[in-house]
């Protein structure tokens, strides 16, 4: 853990990127409207202090005991904190492929192929030979010439210690095709191409080839919110982007993000992020260049 401290010292308060394929490191007190946002599917692992990832009213807390893994893309609110000590957070992550997660079930051991679950997010405690694969690949960021060579193998130990561990039925679901989980990962994906536009659970239930009552179970299952609530929350969160990064007005953004009236748009946004869209994006511009 010293070690891969130490590698990952360069980090800063935001998402910093390795050199290496998929795998990215953040340090220090991130904004809070930085945590909350869409997450890829991923493999989070902290080196130093605490996190609290909430999705859909459940909390998940995890430490440098645990490892965090979320197989699809949700919306999420997160907290991080300092260790006892006072030093800064820090962690590192790697976004998970499920072409290359296929590509490794093949050569699981049979005891590997643990019964599955349902939700799509949850922790587990970190193991030796876990943090031994993660020191591997951050120390490429010395070697760069390596990277090419030596990434793809490091990450196929790291995802093959998940596979291995108790969460590793979500990797595995994520990369068969006929799995409940795979199913909503395409509705979910779907959802997010396409969130603008209104949206139809008969339709998505048909693609994922399930009936309207067992989608609506399935999914809630998987991203502890109903399709309805993840399109919202998409669309807020989207919506908070333009009012910040892209300037647009109040009005502009509900009606890029799909919303018909601004009033229900800027009630939704304010029981979401706890101020109205116009004052929110004031607070956030005004934190930024404070």
């Amino acid at each position: 853990m010293n070690e891969l401290r130490a590698l990952a010292a360069g980090a800063e308060n935001r998402r910093t990127e390795t050199g290496i394929p998929r795998v990215a490191m953040v340090q220090g007190a991130i904004p809070q409207h930085q945590l909350s946002a869409v997450y890829d599917p991923m493999i989070n692992l902290i080196l130093r202090g605490g996190k609290c990832m909430v999705v859909g009213g459940r909390s998940l807390h995890y430490d440098p005991a645990t490892y965090f893994v979320m197989s699809v893309g949700l919306p999420a609110a997160g907290t991080v904190h300092p260790a006892n000590n006072g030093e800064p957070y820090l962690a590192v992550s790697l976004t998970l492929d499920a072409g290359l997660i296929a590509n490794l079930l093949g050569d699981l051991p049979e005891t590997a192929w643990k019964l599955g679950g349902r939700s799509a997010f949850s922790v587990a405690p970190v193991t030796p030979e876990l943090l031994d694969a993660w020191v591997r690949m951050l120390r490429l960021m010395r070697y760069p010439t390596d990277i090419p060579a030596l990434a793809p193998v490091y990450e196929r130990e790291i995802l093959y210690r998940v596979l291995q561990g108790p969460m590793g039925w979500m990797l595995r679901d994520i990369a068969v095709p006929d799995s409940a989980l795979a199913r909503v990962n395409l509705a979910i994906q779907q959802i997010r191409r396409g969130y603008a536009a209104p949206l139809r659970v008969e339709d998505l239930a048909r693609s994922a080839a399930m009936s309207v009552s067992a989608f609506h179970r399935h999914f809630k299952a998987v991203t502890a919110l109903s399709p309805v609530q993840y399109q919202k929350q998409i669309r807020l969160l989207q919506a908070r982007t333009l009012l910040v990064a892209a300037g647009y007005s109040v009005t502009a953004a509900a009606h890029d993000v799909g919303y018909q009236s601004s009033t229900q748009f800027s009630r939704e946004y304010a029981r979401e992020f706890g101020l109205p869209p116009g004052r929110d994006a004031a607070r956030i511009t005004r934190d930024m260049r404070s």
